[in-house]
């Protein structure tokens, strides 16, 4: 029997705070099109909420498009590159500024 992996060279997976905003990027991001699938989030990577949104590069920047202007940005995104996980974006400050959020320095 042929072994299958949930993750592949190539991959990329957006990691979320909670399953909430998971699924719910996953609805968003399905009603437009994209081929994107929630997957058990790989134990490498630590998350909140033990899921993931698997899509490939050639989407990515759609995905980040939508995310962003729905504020679902992710807490992260990995690449599955040599047989490791590499993180290729990281939710911070600067992004919620970019989006508009008001923050109080004070």
């Amino acid at each position: 029997m042929e072994k299958r992996f949930m993750v592949q060279e190539g991959h990329l997976l957006a990691v979320f705070n909670s399953a909430h905003r998971v699924m719910k990027a996953e609805h968003i991001l399905k009603s437009l099109g994209l081929p994107v699938l929630l997957i058990p989030a790989p134990r490498q990577l630590q998350t909140d909420c033990a899921m993931a949104l698997r899509f490939t590069d050639d989407i990515s920047e759609q995905v980040m498009e939508t995310l962003e202007r729905e504020a679902l940005l992710p807490a992260f995104v990995s690449a599955y590159q040599g047989g490791r996980f590499v993180t290729t974006w990281e939710k911070t400050a600067e992004t919620d500024l970019k989006r508009g959020e008001k923050h109080d320095n004070h």
